[in-house]
């Protein structure tokens, strides 16, 4: 072959090769996914899309050119890190039951790190899509609380360019409003009053809402939170948490175990369970010593006999549980009372053995509410024999009662190891 056509042919071979990489990598291309579409699915199954009740809104998140878009396996800001979390088997008490009891673990919600994180951002969300929070504008959410819903609040006021202004009774754990000031919030404790009082946590904080949005002098607005009262608060666990258990179960659950603090969680859950198993499944209320409610799922009435409403000086009475228990009814309670079928009056003598149990032969530290939602799952699985399958809600870590119930539970370890038999005296 002469030197020409040597050149020739090499030259036309390295046409060909680069011709075939690029038809090839134009095939590869042509076959991903359109990345956009593919954000918008992921955002969607992490809770962040337009449509979900508790998306993600922020300013430029539905702009397909944002540099805010998901890529893979990465999530859309601290909101991302709600909902979605884990349903595991509760091993001890499963074995002394003969039932599968599962505790859905909503501590583990990444903002503040309990159920509320899903109400928080149900309300923001809701409140911006009625054009009642802007962004970086001044406007402060104000919300009554025991402590769990207003950290949820912080941070995610945080997280979206608002400020927080939380009030909470005076005789809760002192953790719990520390760790408001350091995420920025401004908190008052305040004496407990009945509910009739303006001066009730909840009161107060509606009407500072109030005198906020009609003082020209303080920049924004104030938005009431009012996490006893709004539907989003039941909708964030009937859209939210109900169907992920449903779906971590297949379906298959025998009874649903929760307290009620504003009635949220029950309800939302409660609603949805019986409109897709219908009798099949148990709602139970676990309820601690001082609360009004058991009265109210066992005999229709509120209050015990000798006392009149309004007149109890807190919201729980002779209680060290925090977070559950009320002596009144709520519109979030209401929502679903007629889907709850049973109510079981936890002591607090019962929630700190349940406590120490958990933390002694499962390594679960947990909190107070928890430790009656844990209780109560025993007493229906009892109840309802070998076999089946009960479901709870694992509230919040026990760091953040430390100083009131954990201090009552003592030290784990040190003394003879604690029987089943002991633990459900």
């Amino acid at each position: 072959m002469s030197y020409e056509s040597r050149h020739v042919a090499a030259a036309f071979l390295a046409g060909t090769t680069v011709t075939y990489l690029a038809f090839a990598a134009w095939q590869y291309l042509a076959s991903q996914p359109d990345q956009t579409q593919t954000a918008r699915r992921r955002r969607t199954k992490l809770g962040l899309a337009k449509s979900s009740p508790v998306s993600n809104k922020s300013p430029g998140h539905d702009d397909p050119n944002s540099p805010f878009i998901s890529q893979s396996g990465v999530g859309v800001g601290i909101e991302s890190t709600i909902s979605n979390t884990p349903l595991v088997l509760i091993k001890s008490l499963s074995e002394h039951t003969g039932c599968t009891i599962l505790g859905k673990c909503e501590f583990l919600n990444g903002a503040g790190n309990s159920p509320k994180d899903r109400v928080a951002l149900s309300i923001i969300n809701k409140a911006e899509a009625e054009g009642l929070l802007t962004p970086h504008s001044g406007d402060t959410i104000y919300e009554g609380t025991v402590g769990s819903t207003g950290i949820s609040l912080a941070t995610l006021a945080r997280a979206r360019g608002y400020k927080a202004h939380i009030l909470m009774p005076s005789d809760q754990a002192t953790e719990k409003s520390d760790l408001l000031v350091k995420l920025g919030a401004i908190v008052e404790r305040v004496t407990p009053a009945p509910i009739v009082d303006q001066m009730h946590f909840v009161n107060r904080a509606r009407n500072l809402a109030k005198d906020h949005t009609a003082n020209p002098q303080k920049p924004g607005r104030g938005l009431f939170a009012d996490q006893f009262e709004t539907d989003a608060n039941w909708r964030a666990h009937y859209e939210g948490t109900a169907p992920e258990i449903h779906e971590q179960t297949d379906g298959k659950i025998d009874a649903f175990v929760a307290g009620a603090g504003t009635g949220g969680t029950i309800s939302g859950c409660a609603k949805y369970f019986k409109e897709k198993l219908g009798a099949n499944v148990q709602v139970v209320l676990a309820d601690p010593q001082g609360s009004g409610l058991y009265n109210k799922v066992k005999h229709g009435v509120m209050f015990h006999g000798l006392e009149r409403e309004g007149t109890r000086r807190r919201q729980q009475v002779d209680t060290v549980v925090e977070g559950i228990g009320l002596t009144r009814s709520t519109r979030n309670f209401e929502i679903g009372s007629d889907h709850i079928d049973d109510a079981i009056k936890i002591t607090d003598g019962q929630a700190r053995r349940m406590a120490r149990w958990l933390c002694e032969k499962d390594g679960i530290f947990v909190g107070s509410s928890s430790s009656v939602n844990c209780y109560a799952a025993v007493k229906t699985a009892l109840q309802l024999g070998p076999g089946h399958t009960v479901v709870t809600i694992l509230c919040d870590s026990g760091m953040r009662h430390l100083s009131k119930f954990w201090k009552q539970v003592g030290d784990v370890g040190g003394e003879e190891d604690m029987t089943f038999e002991d633990l459900m005296k």
